[in-house]
């Protein structure tokens, strides 16, 4: 194989970096982000998730960017991207390790890992873009990888890695119960499967029990009542999500798609799959099963499996490739994922908002631009450390203010019809709720996008015209235009910014 191995290698590297800084730089806004980055602004400031602002996802993500939070501060969102791009980098290399220790052909294992997750522009955008993605898939190969070693503190950790990743996003969390499995049924590695569970259950502990020990109801919220609170419609809207679930899944990850078929129609599996190929296929589609389940299944929760799913190919394609093939079929991987990177539609987002007919609609500036802009103009005309009246809370970091306390959720945090009372010790905002706030803020700039006072939860239904209307007579009795920026943020929706009237 000579120095074909490594100039392939070098080549995966700088795909990657480029997808990763393209993204960071020109990749679309998300409404994600802002809630994300914001919760890690509350518990920077010793706020607690779910005990005192609502939260949706397990509570280690907050922690570990509120830690982080002095370069958010500096940088805003694209602060925020950085450490997450770094985080889903850092997978791709934990998860090309892991290949490095258990095939025979080392390199190349690790290579064609890398180039398979790192090179896939949709899984570089969700994993530099400010989601859970990037942290869960750090902690997910970062465990598996300790795994590989048989010893007993590498178990340890390995099983608080897994845990930390099911306290970053739930659905990894079925990837415990299969590990634990698969450990007692290896019968080399005798009591590997109590240290992985010492380690995992502790951690599992400690993220957790502090949070049903403390707000048991806000928790129970904000981990599940939240999620299995939305509806998504009657059978046939069901089944149609359940497909395009399947459909988008193999849009993205087109590559591994065919290298598995492949795998299955040529060279079907006679022999015995390598025991971690095994663990990886079963903790893979055990969060793909987890994902479909959803009442929403976006196809973007499939960012945690992905890695793990792509690891679990190399480890079963490679040993069937003879070593004559071994250099031309690394160096087909590399440009079919220079060619899906190059033809992806996120990738053209990066320069065009789509089309007006027959004309393109090229961005002028970049969506993160945009988002300065707009925070500049916010910053000129409020005090610092002021609050904004916004639900667009990606605009609050940037300009480094505060939302209403309610609003933290961004577009989800209204709830229309429940309790006062229920929607007060969840830190929501009921349909009373945000009358009085929209009637008596203090703030002296407001911001609303096409996401702001339009989504009512948790059927995450619009709100209906005539009540959107009395939302925003009640902004415009009390403030004045000041602004609008056309295709801002998440859907290039219209930004109207309000400043208080005299």
């Amino acid at each position: 194989m000579g120095k074909a191995v490594p100039i392939l290698g070098g080549l995966s590297v700088l795909l990657a970096l480029l997808l990763s800084c393209m993204n960071l730089i020109h990749g679309n806004l998300n409404q994600d982000e802002g809630w994300y980055l914001y919760a890690a602004k509350m518990v920077f400031e010793g706020q607690r998730p779910y005990a005192d602002f609502a939260f949706t996802q397990g509570p280690v993500l907050p922690k570990v960017y509120g830690a982080l939070f002095p370069v958010i501060e500096k940088s805003g969102v694209v602060g925020g991207r950085l450490i997450t791009m770094m985080f889903g980098l850092s997978a791709a290399g934990f998860a090309g390790l892991l290949a490095f220790r258990i095939s025979e052909k080392r390199g190349v294992a690790w290579i064609a890992v890398f180039l398979l997750i790192a090179c896939n522009v949709y899984q570089s955008y969700f994993t530099t873009v400010v989601k859970t993605y990037g942290l869960t898939v750090f902690f997910l190969m970062a465990g598996f990888y300790l795994l590989s070693f048989r010893n007993r503190m590498a178990l340890i950790f390995g099983g608080a890695l897994l845990s930390l990743a099911a306290g970053t996003r739930l659905s990894a969390g079925i990837v415990l119960p299969i590990t634990g499995i698969w450990l007692i049924f290896q019968k080399e590695r005798k009591l590997d499967w109590l240290w992985f569970g010492i380690g995992g259950g502790v951690m599992l502990l400690a993220v957790y029990a502090p949070l049903f020990f403390q707000s048991p109801e806000q928790a129970h919220f904000g981990l599940l009542g939240y999620h299995t609170g939305r509806d998504p419609g009657g059978i046939g809207t069901i089944l149609t999500l359940k497909v395009g679930f399947i459909s988008r899944f193999v849009q993205a990850y087109l590559i591994f798609t065919l290298l598995t078929l492949a795998v299955l129609v040529f060279q079907p599996l006679e022999k015995k799959l390598e025991p971690t190929a095994v663990l990886l296929w079963s903790c893979g589609i055990g969060i793909s099963l987890v994902h479909g389940l959803a009442a929403f299944p976006y196809d973007d929760y499939q960012a945690i499996a992905y890695p793990i799913l792509a690891a679990a190919a190399v480890l079963t394609v490679l040993p069937r490739i003879e070593p004559r093939w071994v250099v031309p079929s690394l160096s087909f991987l590399l440009l079919a994922s220079i060619a899906t990177a190059f033809s992806s539609p996120i990738n053209q987002e990066w320069f065009v908002r789509g089309r007006d007919r027959i004309w393109w609609k090229f961005k002028e500036k970049s969506d993160l631009e945009l988002l300065r802009d707009a925070a500049e103009i916010v910053k000129r005309h409020s005090p610092e450390e002021s609050v904004l009246l916004t639900q667009d809370t990606y605009l609050a970091i940037e300009a480094g203010r505060s939302v209403p306390h309610g609003m933290e959720m961004g577009p989800f945090s209204y709830y229309p019809d429940m309790p006062t009372e229920q929607a007060e010790k969840l830190h929501l905002l009921n349909r009373d709720l945000l009358l009085h706030l929209l009637e008596t803020s203090s703030a002296p700039v407001a911001a609303f996008s096409g996401y702001g006072l339009s989504i009512e939860s948790p059927a995450i239904a619009e709100v209906g015209e005539a009540e959107r209307k009395a939302f925003f007579n009640l902004v415009e009795m009390r403030y004045q235009l000041l602004d609008e920026f056309p295709d801002f943020g998440q859907a290039h929706t219209t930004l109207k910014l309000y400043e208080a009237a005299p």
